[in-house]
């Protein structure tokens, strides 16, 4: 698992005194007069995390010959919009748990967090405007915009068993994969850089993000729940249909494609465990989540292609590294 401190990992080590910078910004930019703001704020950033995202950009920076400080400050914004979803994600999916910890709306009450989760955004809109760059604001104005668009589709297809392959990975790269993607092609912005190695980032950036999410929706139904910090079966409990349902509805006799849609459309709390363990037993002889990870791993050789205009250089290989540790995770 990607941490921005303390990790072996090629693409961490290479970008740890940048992320101690980055790290130093977000502490910075989150002082406020009002205390709750601070608290919710700080309690969500120090809960840890991959990080991922700001990585992403100071890895790209890295491969593309950037090193000028713009770079620190948009690592610090795309970290903060992140954080800003979560909050917001945590009250419409009730969720309690992240991290391996409560999460600040079971902590702190949901009308608290999606506020603090508003300041996020303004902060990092007031960040963003600070860069002087229209092509930055434009980018991340897009890439906002996007992500609400799915999380709004999510919600639409909340126990939705009709959801295919195509709607679903819709949802995702909206919600998911944007930012993943607004995170590589920024750097491709600072460092000037081409309309073909823009896109060419900007490629990487969706698949990297696409790959990581699949993988996500995969561990949620095989993960060990001590390490991933949430509950396993969260996404069925939400009335999420992810790849392995999906894969599972279509491969399954009628018998059980009928019981998993039921599950999803007719939720009962006092079966869900139940359920759970007859749809574990249906995904595990449709070989659904062997599917899923077939369709991540894709996505990460998609990432991989993308890289090829880039030169070689160390950044470079740790790009490639992360594109195939993506798909490798357990937690």
């Amino acid at each position: 698992m990607l941490s921005h401190t303390g990790s072996a990992d090629p693409y961490a080590t290479l970008v740890a005194q940048d992320m101690a910078i980055v790290d130093a910004v977000i502490a910075e930019r989150l002082s406020t007069d009002v205390p709750l703001v601070s608290q919710i704020s700080n309690y969500i950033i120090s809960a840890g995390g991959k990080r991922l995202r700001p990585v992403l950009l100071l890895l790209m920076s890295g491969a593309l010959g950037y090193q000028q400080q713009n770079k620190y400050q948009l690592a610090a914004v795309v970290e903060f919009i992140h954080t800003a979803t979560l909050l917001h994600d945590d009250v419409v999916d009730e969720s309690t748990l992240r991290r391996g910890r409560p999460t600040a709306n079971e902590s702190f009450g949901n009308a608290a967090s999606v506020l603090v989760g508003d300041f996020l955004y303004s902060r990092a809109f007031q960040m963003m405007v600070e860069c002087g760059s229209m092509r930055v604001m434009s980018i991340l104005a897009e890439a906002t915009n996007v992500i609400a668009e799915g999380e709004v589709l999510q919600l639409m297809n909340m126990h939705d068993a009709s959801l295919d392959e195509a709607g679903y990975l819709r949802v995702i790269r909206s919600k998911t994969a944007k930012l993943f993607e607004a995170s590589s092609r920024l750097a491709a912005v600072l460092a000037g850089s081409d309309t073909a190695t823009e896109e060419a980032c900007a490629t990487y950036g969706q698949a990297l993000g696409t790959a990581f999410q699949v993988i996500d929706d995969a561990l949620d139904y095989e993960g060990d729940a001590a390490r991933m910090g949430k509950n396993l079966g969260d996404d069925l409990r939400e009335g999420k249909v992810t790849l392995p349902l999906i894969i599972a509805m279509q491969r399954a006799d009628s018998s059980d494609a009928a019981l998993i849609r039921h599950a999803v459309e007719q939720p009962d709390p006092e079966r869900l465990e139940q359920q759970l363990q007859v749809i574990m037993t249906v995904i595990n002889r449709t070989q659904a989540l062997q599917a899923t990870h077939a369709a991540a791993r894709l996505e990460s050789q998609r990432a991989m292609a993308a890289l090829q205009p880039l030169p070689d250089s160390v950044y470079k290989q740790a790009l490639l590294k992360l594109a195939e540790q993506s798909i490798a995770r357990t937690a």
